[in-house]
């Protein structure tokens, strides 16, 4: 995991310098913005490519899923990025956007999967919850506790609140903002699912069910905490009443300070996320802007590199810094999609 730090400084520094020496619009460093839980194993990627090749590391920014591919899908030109990193599937309207802007030509590569956590100290009280009584502790508003059919802002002040077996402490998580695709999935995976385990919601249809779901509350209970996953981290070491959002690779750094709850009686571990039996498991994606290829120079080397055994392979490099890779099957066939720079059509995205 030292390793992993190391490189995450090495190309910081190396993108900073990037940026100040590189005329907007004649550049020769690959720039890459996106999700902040991609964004530790593309640092992984960079150093090594930038070290063992003939080109520049790439300039990395952290922006978050929804952020990265909104600049993705900005326009042609080096001005624009020339990869984005995301911890969720591109939608259909992104898709759509990137068209209309002159994005035409976009290669899809899925790199691995990787585990949503709710974490805390060492030393805090540990969760074993479930999804309902997730998504009834951060929820906006919920059904109310003495009956009927209406919603209500919020009562849950306390864990114990929302059932007995937790504990007697005030409900505090920090967590993604809406640009992250943490945040999203954390929504689909956690959010949805628990409320539609509550008939009054379930019955529900379009909007007025996405809102019921998807609204976090805004009484401090649940807190933003920004696109670096790593403030989380640091906050939680030295706070034992809080719990933190984020993925199972920041867990596996910080094993020795922080814990993760079980959810629905599954713990995050590796064996766990990859055959999908923790609830809250998702995929993890990157996207090349093809017009760039031949301008930027390296982009197909970088994309190489990233899709050989050596990187996302079982025994690669970046399953050492927590990357859950795909089985060998679906390796093989994304990297000859990804090295060969198959274009989406958006019918996969339906």
């Amino acid at each position: 995991m030292k390793n992993l730090k190391a490189a995450v400084a090495s190309v910081a520094v190396a993108g900073a310098l990037a940026a100040v020496s590189t005329p907007t619009l004649a550049r020769d460093t690959i720039n890459i913005v996106g999700s902040s839980t991609v964004y530790p194993f593309a640092t992984v990627v960079a150093e090594r490519f930038g070290r063992n090749s003939d080109f520049p590391t790439p300039k990395l920014e952290s922006t978050g899923s929804g952020g990265g591919l909104k600049l993705f899908c900005d326009g042609v030109g080096t001005q624009h990025p020339d990869i984005t990193n995301a911890s969720r599937r591109m939608k259909p309207s992104e898709f759509e956007r990137c068209q209309s802007n002159g994005v035409k030509e976009i290669t899809e590569v899925k790199i691995g999967s990787d585990g949503i956590v709710i974490a805390s100290s060492n030393e805090a009280e540990n969760l074993e919850v479930t999804l309902k009584q997730l998504y009834l502790a951060l929820a906006k508003q919920v059904p109310s506790p003495d009956g009927g059919d209406k919603l209500v802002n919020n009562p849950y002040k306390k864990w114990n609140e929302v059932d007995s077996s937790l504990p007697n402490k005030p409900i505090r998580v920090m967590g993604p903002p809406p640009t992250s695709g943490t945040r999203d999935a954390f929504n689909e995976l956690v959010m949805e699912a628990g409320c539609e385990e509550i008939p009054m919601i379930e019955k529900m249809e379009g909007d007025k069910k996405d809102q019921a779901c998807m609204s976090m509350r805004e009484d401090g209970a649940f807190i933003e905490a920004g696109e670096n996953d790593n403030l989380i981290v640091q906050k939680l070491t030295g706070d034992t009443a809080a719990y933190g959002i984020f993925g199972y690779s920041f867990l596996e750094e910080n094993a020795g300070t922080l814990q993760a709850a079980t959810i629905n009686g599954k713990e995050p571990t590796m064996e766990n996320i990859s055959s999908d039996a923790y609830p809250v498991a998702r995929s993890l994606w990157f996207y090349v802007k093809k017009a760039h290829v031949g301008v930027v120079p390296g982009l197909p080397e970088y994309v190489t590199e990233f899709t050989s055994e050596q990187t996302w392979g079982p025994n690669g490099y970046l399953a050492d810094v927590g990357l859950i890779p795909l089985d060998e099957s679906a390796r093989k066939q994304w990297a000859e999609q990804a090295q060969n720079l198959k274009s989406m059509t958006g019918d996969e995205l339906k």
